[in-house]
């Protein structure tokens, strides 16, 4: 299936024309700054499941380098990189390989500025182009920040697991929001 080139640079530009990110195709030059800002994540907060830091062998098991049906992207502003972005498998069967998920981790300090959803309508014309028809994000109950993002955006609440983690002493729910594109 066709999908986005590895050389393609996506700017967005935000709420009353002022200038988001760049978006970048993700190399493999660049998942130690990945796993760095994931590993912030895994150590301080409930944003993802994952309790100990990540090793680079393992965060290729769900953000893929150069895979036209599953980019992965770096958001740029000016010549520092402030996060990433990426669709990814949803599950490991055939059947599902219309869906995909998206997740985006930034570096805290740009939190709360608009580049979330610029990053969701990255991730969804990169998808709509790889021929996906759904995309959803898991999130962990008390991640409001990003459960507003997803009904900003117009993803819809289509599960609630409860009680499914445990994280910082802490027992967790899951919420998950789709779209259908």
């Amino acid at each position: 299936m066709p999908g986005v080139p590895t050389t393609a640079r996506y700017r967005c530009t935000g709420m009353q024309g002022v200038p988001m990110p760049v978006f970048l195709p993700v190399t493999e030059n660049d998942l130690g700054t990945i796993r760095d800002i994931y590993d912030y994540y895994v150590r301080n907060t409930t944003a993802t499941f994952h309790s100990e830091p990540v090793t680079v062998d393992e965060l290729r098991e769900f953000l893929f380098v150069g895979n036209p049906k599953y980019p992965s992207f770096l958001i740029q502003e000016n010549d520092s990189i402030i996060g990433y972005c990426f669709l990814t498998r949803y599950k490991k069967r055939q059947a599902y390989d219309r869906t995909a998920e998206v997740s985006i981790y930034l570096r805290p300090e740009f939190t709360g500025k608009g580049i979330g959803v610029a990053a969701l309508k990255v991730l969804k014309d990169a998808a709509a182009k790889s021929g996906i028809r759904v995309i959803i994000g898991t999130l962990c109950g008390e991640n409001h920040a990003s459960i507003r993002l997803m009904e900003k955006c117009g993803y819809e609440r289509c599960a609630h697991i409860r009680n499914t983690g445990e994280k910082l002493g802490k027992v967790l729910d899951v919420v998950m929001y789709e779209k259908d594109l």
